[in-house]
């Protein structure tokens, strides 16, 4: 079982860990918009770059981080879409940034000497300036998503490491090795982290140590977001269900087939939200995991849907339309026009008054507000 595999653990000094030990981490819930979306939505800036990239910009809710095509970050006025500042991390992106109170962590590869073999690099970036604080080298790339928490980063790699970060200077507080790779969205709730490998595994750790919780396996890979509410850990697979654990112990509470893959879920007041593959939106309830609603989209919805009190807005590929889906019965309520098909894997994301779409030619942020929409 995945629990025996061999796992190594090192440490920093011993005062990093007592006060990650005494701190809790903090629930990252899933993101809601400041906007309603059943109400008509209009273009309010739009920022054009032919290096936009699949990756979710990160955001502190006013300013917007841009990874780039060829490593570079810009840094965007989330209000207006003003350049504040441009910055080049090396390499390419290899995960979705992400941002605390005044940094910004990147995740890049490159080619080491070995052209069959490629390296990590991990940045701490400044959010004023663009320049870089700390960096470390890593013999794998992190991949999916870097994840934040109290005075640690947490990230996952190609090569089987599960790893927390000091934030203030990259030192690492401790890695797992696993025989398995790691291409996912992790969370945090209490002191915990919740990340899922590409053999199936949900793996709950200690923040402070590492220490191995609990571990539950699925039938398929796990690699996108992950939900936790009412003491359940939600989740999807490659294998088509979406499941529904027990956060104390991982125990099965229940599980729900769909038609194909599950790439994302989502927990709000009225359920789970699920992504599929099958081109189907999915709401399912919290206790049991019976169908709510099902919707079809006219296209796969590879990126975490963006919810609010009044529905949820999906990015189907290859459609030139975000959709919004009531959240009571699932039948689409608005829509927001890209303006071209749709090929970024990227999730929108709310920040500031806006709603922000990462589209194959730069940014698009929509308001409620009708007004001029400034270009860039």
């Amino acid at each position: 079982m995945f629990r025996n595999l061999p796992s190594v653990r090192s440490f920093c000094a011993a005062l990093a860990l007592v006060v990650l030990a005494s701190t809790p981490g903090f629930a990252q819930p899933a993101p809601a918009a400041p906007l309603a979306f059943s109400q008509p939505l209009t273009v309010k800036w739009r920022y054009t770059s032919d290096q936009a990239t699949n990756f979710t910009p990160a955001t502190d809710g006013k300013s917007l981080y841009v990874p780039l095509s060829g490593g570079a970050m810009i840094a965007l006025n989330a209000t207006d879409g003003r350049l504040l500042w441009r910055a080049e991390a090396g390499g390419e992106f290899s995960a979705t940034p992400c941002a605390d109170e005044q940094v910004v962590y990147v995740a890049t590869q490159y080619p080491a000497a070995d052209t069959n073999i490629t390296r990590g690099a991990l940045r701490a970036v400044s959010k004023e300036t663009g320049i870089t604080l700390w960096m470390r080298t890593l013999q794998a790339p992190v991949l999916g998503v870097l994840v934040a928490g109290q005075g640690a980063l947490f990230a996952g790699s190609a090569n089987g490491n599960v790893y927390a970060f000091d934030t203030r200077t990259g030192r690492t507080i401790w890695v797992n090795q696993y025989g398995d790779g790691f291409e996912s969205h992790p969370a945090l709730a209490g002191n915990r982290l919740y990340i899922g490998s590409n053999a199936g595994w949900l793996l709950a750790l200690s923040q402070s140590t590492g220490e191995l919780i609990w571990s539950f396996r699925a039938r398929g890979s796990i690699q996108g977001a992950i939900a936790i509410t009412n003491g359940m850990v939600f989740f999807g697979s490659g294998d088509g269900y979406v499941y529904a654990v027990s956060e104390a112990g991982a125990k099965l509470r229940w599980k729900r087939r769909t038609g194909a893959a599950v790439q994302a879920v989502v927990s709000s007041e009225d359920g789970v939200i699920a992504s599929s593959f099958d081109n189907f939106a999915y709401l399912l309830s919290l206790k049991k995991g019976d169908l709510v609603w099902r919707q079809l989209l006219p296209g796969r919805v590879a990126a975490r849907p963006l919810t609010a009190p009044d529905g949820a807005l999906f990015t189907p590929l290859s459609t030139d339309n975000a959709i919004v889906l009531s959240l009571k019965n699932g039948k689409p309520v608005n829509t927001m026009s890209i303006g071209e098909e749709n090929s970024s894997s990227a999730a929108p994301i709310a920040a500031s008054d806006v709603i922000i779409l990462t589209t194959p030619h730069g940014l698009l942020a929509f308001s409620n507000a009708e007004q001029r929409p400034v270009a860039h």
